[in-house]
């Protein structure tokens, strides 16, 4: 009944003729390897875990997509001055120009650490490459001024994240605790 359903002959040896034989090594019987639940769940068949996420040693991606305006933005972190919480958005500004985003600054904070950004006040993460001065006050808070001269206050909750702004601090152990 079927007969008249499978295939020619001729077709047969034309795909024969295209696709190149498999190595015998890569040829496995579908119940050699049994799936086991824990490859479903981020696991591989032996049990150690399978890890997507890249590598530390590994640079992150030179630009961010950035969602504004009905428009996807590419922004280079070097160019990103300062990221200051306004209500339920965050103002994105960049030495070329600022944008809006409908984005918590928490997300932003965790997304732009890699890139070397450090948060300094519960409403401001600062780009640490372009801080040039910290100057305490008399309040515990201290004054944080970046190239181009715009200066923000760093809260005393987040006095500890301004030891991430050098990898070396010399004669600054007393300024800082």
């Amino acid at each position: 009944m079927f007969a008249r359903f499978s295939r020619v002959p001729a077709i047969n040896a034309a795909v024969d003729e295209c696709e190149p034989p498999l190595p015998a090594n890569t040829v496995h019987r579908i119940d050699s390897a049994p799936q086991s639940r824990a490859s479903h769940n981020g696991a591989s068949a032996k049990g150690t875990p399978v890890d997507d996420r890249p590598h530390p040693a590994q640079k992150p991606p030179a630009r961010i997509a950035v969602k504004a305006k009905g428009k996807i933005l590419f922004v280079t972190p070097a160019d990103v001055v300062a990221v200051e919480a306004q209500r339920n958005y965050v103002l994105l500004r960049r030495r070329s120009g600022s944008c809006i985003l409908r984005e918590s600054i928490s997300v932003l904070a965790q997304a732009l650490q890699p890139y070397g950004f450090v948060r300094i006040h519960r409403s401001v993460i600062v780009n640490a490459a372009l801080v040039e001065e910290i100057q305490p006050c008399s309040t515990g808070e201290y004054l944080v001024r970046l190239t181009g001269g715009k200066e923000y206050v760093a809260s005393r909750t987040y006095k500890a994240n301004l030891r991430m702004l050098a990898e070396s601090w010399i004669g600054a152990d007393p300024f800082l605790s």
